[in-house]
């Protein structure tokens, strides 16, 4: 009887899991639209409130940013905010791989927790797998907390497949950063045949700070239970001062039980609303349809200028590279200009809208990032910071080979049969 009765509930049990798989690889995606053909242009202040309202994120009025391009300035701006720390430092990554670059972080966030300094790391448990724990045991001796984020236990199962792809540092409270590099070598050092990776982050003072570190709590609390309150955390801002004064919006995007996501209404938002450019920067380019028609819609029905940066032969994602090419047809069709970047891998994500919005945080264009990971992005509504990143997107383009239509028509059967069986691959990605 109970050798039947648990036969039962094992075939039971391969049921569910295989059809969660077959949902998991086939389910289809939302067909995102917006809901009338005709609404607000972009500079307005009713835009800005619609974007407001659907994303559930606060605008913050009173933030200074500074554009920070490739690791030698992104991480040497985060080292020296970290060993000037005197409250707290937050720090929640996707990648943190064991090298120079994760040492550097290590021994300084140590040093810090030596002199009080209340510091919390927060890791993905796919994305830094290769990180062993006793490369956190000096961090943790001094009074560092540690956690991970979804390790695989037999309750954390369900949840498995959602990762923190968020790249986060607060320090203080009142400095922070976001954009889509991790901390690993390759984007430091370069190596034979490597060279080092194209990215950039941004560097945020100000109100918008708030808005990173309740975006920090919220998986801090996932992963340990703590409630991060107080004013140490979660002080009185006063405005920031200088030239770089702007309006933002912290956009943190966890997937909802139907695969709809903050990220995906911010792009889906602000490309079909675009009246004059769209410049998109992504390292892995796997737009869903909803995406793809937007795309296709604001080039060829509204004139817009449209162009897709994304990585070339230095991809890091040969199957993502393939499989993102059986999309250019149609695109390139309607008016879409789409390049690869030559010289280095491109991991850079970030959009620039009319020359007003930007968009910069963690999100790729594909499935993941839309539909299954935890990601965090900052809307950024000011000309400067727009055209600072314009400057860097006109100097990738410069480096990088335009795809034509009639080069993408001449590819051969192979390429074609890595992007069959990249629809089912990508989903891994």
């Amino acid at each position: 009887m109970h050798s039947t009765a648990f036969f039962v509930i094992a075939i039971i049990a391969i049921v569910a899991q295989a059809y969660l798989l077959v949902l998991f690889f086939f389910e289809p995606g939302l067909r995102y639209k917006l809901s009338t053909p005709e609404n607000s242009a972009v500079e307005t202040p009713e835009f800005l409130h619609e974007l407001e309202a659907l994303t559930d994120a606060r605008v913050r009025r009173h933030t200074d940013i500074q554009v920070l391009t490739n690791g030698e300035s992104f991480y040497q701006a985060e080292l020296e905010a970290i060993t000037g720390a005197r409250e707290t430092i937050n720090l929640e990554a996707y990648i943190f791989q064991t090298g120079d670059v994760t040492s550097r972080f290590l021994r300084a966030m140590t040093e810090r927790a030596r002199q009080g300094v209340k510091v919390k790391l927060l890791l993905d448990a796919v994305g830094s797998a290769g990180t062993f724990k006793s490369e956190i045991a000096a961090l943790r001796e001094a009074g560092g907390k540690f956690a991970w984020y979804h390790p695989l236990w037999w309750h954390t199962i369900p949840n498995f497949n959602n990762r923190t792809h968020r790249e986060l540092l607060i320090v203080d409270s009142r400095i922070g950063f976001a954009g889509g590099a991790g901390f690993a070598d390759h984007w430091l050092h370069a190596r034979p045949k490597h060279p080092r990776w194209r990215d950039t982050m941004l560097r945020f003072e100000g109100d918008v700070v708030t808005s990173l570190q309740a975006t920090f709590a919220e998986n801090w609390l996932e992963s340990t239970g703590e409630v991060l309150a107080g004013h140490d955390y979660f002080p009185c801002l006063p405005a920031a001062a200088g030239e770089g004064e702007t309006e933002a919006l912290v956009v943190a995007s966890t997937p909802t039980v139907g695969g709809s996501t903050r990220a995906r209404v911010l792009f889906q938002l602000l490309i079909s609303s675009a009246r004059e450019s769209i410049h998109i920067t992504t390292p892995y380019f796997l737009p869903d349809a909803g995406a793809r028609h937007a795309l296709m819609k604001a080039a060829k029905e509204r004139g817009v200028d449209v162009r897709i940066l994304v990585p070339g032969r230095h991809s890091d994602h040969f199957q993502t590279r393939s499989s993102s090419r059986r999309f250019y047809g149609p695109l390139l069709q309607a008016g879409v200009r789409i390049f690869e970047y030559e010289p280095s891998m491109i991991h850079a994500k970030m959009m620039v809208v009319d020359g007003l919005w930007s968009v910069v945080g963690s999100t790729n264009l594909d499935p993941r990032s839309f539909r299954i990971n935890d990601e965090v992005n900052v809307a950024i509504r000011g000309r400067e910071v727009a055209a600072r990143l314009g400057r860097d997107f006109a100097a990738d383009l410069a480096n990088s080979r335009q795809v034509t239509y009639e080069t993408w028509r001449r590819r051969n059967v192979l390429q074609r049969l890595d992007e069959t069986v990249g629809v089912v691959l990508e989903r891994l990605e």
